[in-house]
């Protein structure tokens, strides 16, 4: 199983900016559209490393909510949410990331406030003789200009963060 990640970032102009993730992973496309698409499969390894994730909404349809609190081992919690905006199984998924309140509202992030409230990702899968190939495209959503800074400043950050996460799935895909 690859445990590379292919990192391109493009900063298109002040107002724009996209963090692209390419991972190959050893197991066909529909199993790998089906973690992301099951709430009993995203909570074995979405989110950081070291957190346990707790669903407490997942709702998988075009402004449909998956709200969830990641819990760290001593007991720190932060909780998060996509919308979906666009499913098309098992090639696409399109949704928008925040973070949340335990009642689902869109709230800023814990560790800075400047970060984007809204962060736009498309996901899209391919499969190629047995391994499922994903590209995730993030980018801040009706951002202002400072919180596009930011995300762009962020990006070995999630660089990181979405490797460990991207482990963790790798690792849960060779046990179902």
């Amino acid at each position: 199983m690859s445990k590379e990640n292919v990192i391109n970032s493009t900063i298109m102009n002040t107002d724009e900016c996209e963090l692209v993730i390419t991972r190959t992973f050893d197991a066909p496309r529909e199993l790998v559209f089906k973690m992301w698409t099951d709430p009993e499969h995203l909570k074995h390894w979405w989110g950081p490393k070291g957190f346990t994730i707790d669903v407490t909404k997942f709702d998988l349809r075009p402004d449909g909510v998956f709200h969830y609190c990641m819990r760290s081992s001593d007991g720190y919690e932060m909780w998060g949410k996509f919308v979906y905006r666009e499913i098309i199984a098992p090639e696409k998924i399109i949704f928008i990331n925040s973070f949340s309140d335990e009642e689902g509202n869109t709230i800023r992030a814990p560790f800075s406030p400047i970060w984007p409230l809204e962060v736009l990702n498309t996901l899209t899968l391919s499969e190629n003789e047995g391994k499922t190939t994903i590209i995730l495209r993030d980018g801040p959503l009706n951002a202002s200009e400072t919180e596009s800074k930011r995300f762009v400043e962020e990006f070995e950050s999630m660089k990181q963060g979405f490797g460990g996460t991207f482990d963790q799935l790798d690792d849960y895909l060779t046990r179902v």
